[in-house]
């Protein structure tokens, strides 16, 4: 396996009682790279994304990041989430912290930074994502794509080598999409490996490395946007992409 791999995911399985969500899922993600997954509602897609970092546990199968086998009983799990970011689709700010404290709390508890260090990268963080002057807002004074940017900056500001984004657009009025898509992109060009479970075709035609299309807990088909969301192989792919570019 190459060093450049960051996410290595082979014969993913994953159960809820008789319902079997995840059947079978192998999938690589190398550094730097932007993969987007795609599909219908219950394909899979999100519980695909917490058993990167275990949010789920597996039924079966393994899931590697950057070297450390997450499903390792033996693994440190706390150690390995630190290099992984996570942002919701709700977007999970303390309500009683202001945005900057938000930014700060886990490199502070976590990564034992001084909370001079900490203030100073969450400034810098809330700039990168258009809120710097929003540093003292708490989260009811904030709209939902403000919300959403400073849960990207909470989320970067642990210097994470991979970042999940689980719908991190789904729970905002269509307005404000686009301010998040937007730093979501600016993080791509800078380099930094995600992986997204996205409804926005836009975004994975225009960003995304690779398209990984999931229906009914598989991967059907995966390769660059030119090809799935353009000039998809599969029958299923192009069903599921007629009905979402259509309506």
């Amino acid at each position: 396996m190459s060093t450049d791999v960051v996410v290595n995911i082979t014969n993913l399985n994953k159960s809820f009682g008789n319902n079997h969500v995840l059947r079978g899922i192998d999938l690589q993600v190398q550094r730097g790279e932007v993969v987007c997954i795609i599909g219908p509602s219950g394909s899979g897609k999100s519980t695909l994304l917490r058993c990167v970092n275990m949010l789920e546990t597996p039924t079966a199968g393994t899931v590697v990041v950057l070297g450390r086998e997450l499903t390792d009983i033996d693994c440190d799990l706390d150690e390995a989430r630190a290099h992984i970011g996570m942002v919701f689709q709700q977007f999970n700010l303390f309500p009683h912290m202001t945005a900057l404290e938000n930014v700060c709390i886990a490199q502070r508890k976590v990564l034992k930074r001084s909370a001079d260090e900490a203030a100073t990268i969450a400034h810098g963080l809330l700039a990168r994502v258009g809120l710097i002057e929003k540093d003292d807002a708490y989260p009811a004074q904030l709209s939902g794509g403000q919300q959403q940017r400073v849960a990207i900056a909470r989320a970067l500001a642990m210097n994470p080598d991979v970042i999940l984004f689980d719908e991190a657009t789904s729970a905002l009025d269509p307005e404000l999409v686009g301010e998040v898509l937007q730093v979501m992109q600016s993080l791509a060009q800078d380099g930094m490996t995600m992986l997204v479970v996205t409804h926005e075709m836009g975004f994975a035609n225009g960003v995304a490395d690779r398209v990984v299309f999931m229906d009914a807990g598989v991967i059907v088909e995966q390769g660059p946007p030119s090809q799935v969301i353009s000039a998809p192989v599969e029958e299923r792919t192009r069903a599921f992409l007629s009905s979402v570019l259509n309506h």
